[in-house]
């Protein structure tokens, strides 16, 4: 039987991680008749549903990724099975049974229509999470990507999918497989939750351990590290003059990703952030003194957020524009799997709205604030 993986652009980082482990599975761009295989984020799955309900293929069609992991019974409307958070082990397990006509069903981490009932239906989950050590970062013949050095985060904030598609403890890939994939690349950056966390639980920085890292990067010839910046991020708290030190001292870049997500202190505890925005002015403070320019991320609309809640992170927002840093709005996204689901968010007031789109005029703030 005929695989597939069903690339775009905006899979492609998924799918250069599982290509490695289905050697022999080319990409198409459209269904094709035998096992096709999608992974897509919510804002891609309407699109993605409607090609799947509409495609006139002999078709077995997998999902996994983001969406089908948060909603797998939606996806199930659509799909033939779901493989549910980490696929490395999984999707292998589940083509091998496809391609030789044995019952998947007992495999670990997917999901599937019961045949009698038509119901959804669960299968147990895995063993714990997957040795990142075990898994190529990618193929460096097929399909890169940026290379992936933590896995997983202990804060559970509410919006977020990184702790309910991954666990809430951070596994880290080691430095002999990070520099070998690194040597793929002449600008080298890195996907992590929180950059700064590399060899840590999470909670509490191991630094001597991101500083190893690093200077094992640097001895590659003709490399320029990017390091906490797009497409990882630094947690606020991590930001400091030694965490600091070491991006001037090995890296390229010169500004640094944090993610800060509101100004209000009553919002920071409400979505489980796990720091201050006192946190934030500081990290903002640290980067400034280090030449370093702070792109700030916030989001406005969580479901409790008042016009006050929201005042006070523009108040924040404003100040860092001030002090020289850059700002990144977010309008929330309510994303399956999360405690926010089904939560509707909070309209931006007018006055917070108007400010933020004065502020991205004058080039100090992109993103979006309103639902698209």
């Amino acid at each position: 039987m005929d695989v597939y993986f069903r690339y775009s652009k905006k899979n492609s980082y998924s799918f250069a991680v599982l290509a490695p482990l289905l050697p022999d599975v080319p990409f198409a761009d459209r269904p094709k008749a035998g096992i096709m295989i999608y992974s897509f984020t919510t804002r891609q799955a309407a699109r993605v549903f409607e090609e799947v309900e509409s495609a006139d293929t002999d078709s077995i069609f997998i999902a996994g990724g983001p969406h089908p992991s948060g909603a797998p019974e939606e996806t199930l409307e659509y799909f033939d099975y779901v493989v549910l958070g980490e696929g490395e082990e999984t999707l292998p397990e589940l083509v091998r049974a496809l391609r030789n006509g044995k019952d998947p069903r007992g495999i670990p981490g997917i999901a599937y229509k019961d045949p009698e009932s038509g119901n959804p239906v669960r299968s147990p989950e895995r063993n714990g999470p997957v040795d990142l050590d075990a898994f190529p970062c990618f193929d460096p013949e097929k399909l890169r990507a940026p290379v992936e050095i933590s896995r997983g985060c202990p804060w559970g904030c509410k919006y977020c999918q990184t702790p309910r598609l991954f666990g809430n403890r951070v596994r880290h890939r080691s430095i002999d497989t990070i520099v070998k994939f690194a040597r793929h690349y002449g600008d080298l950056r890195f996907i992590a939750s929180n950059a700064f966390a590399y060899g840590s639980d999470g909670v509490h920085p191991r630094f001597d351990k991101v500083e190893k890292l690093l200077l094992g990067l640097r001895e590659l010839p003709d490399k320029k590290i990017f390091f906490g910046t797009f497409p990882s991020e630094v947690r606020p708290e991590f930001v400091c003059d030694r965490s600091l030190e070491l991006v001037n001292r090995y890296c390229e870049n010169r500004s640094l990703s944090l993610g800060a997500q509101s100004g209000s202190e009553r919002i920071l505890k409400e979505i489980r952030r796990g720091h201050t925005a006192e946190a934030t002015l500081s990290a903002v403070e640290c980067c400034l003194e280090h030449d370093i320019v702070p792109a700030v991320d916030f989001i406005f609309g969580f479901p409790s957020e008042t016009e006050e809640d929201q005042e006070k992170s523009l108040e924040l927002v404003r100040w860092i524009c001030r002090k020289g840093g850059t700002v990144r709005a977010h309008y929330l996204d309510p994303l399956p799997g999360t405690p926010y689901a089904s939560a509707t968010p909070t309209k931006v007031s007018d006055k917070v709205r108007l400010t933020l789109g004065k502020l991205a005029l004058d080039g100090k703030l992109t993103g979006y604030w309103e639902k698209r």
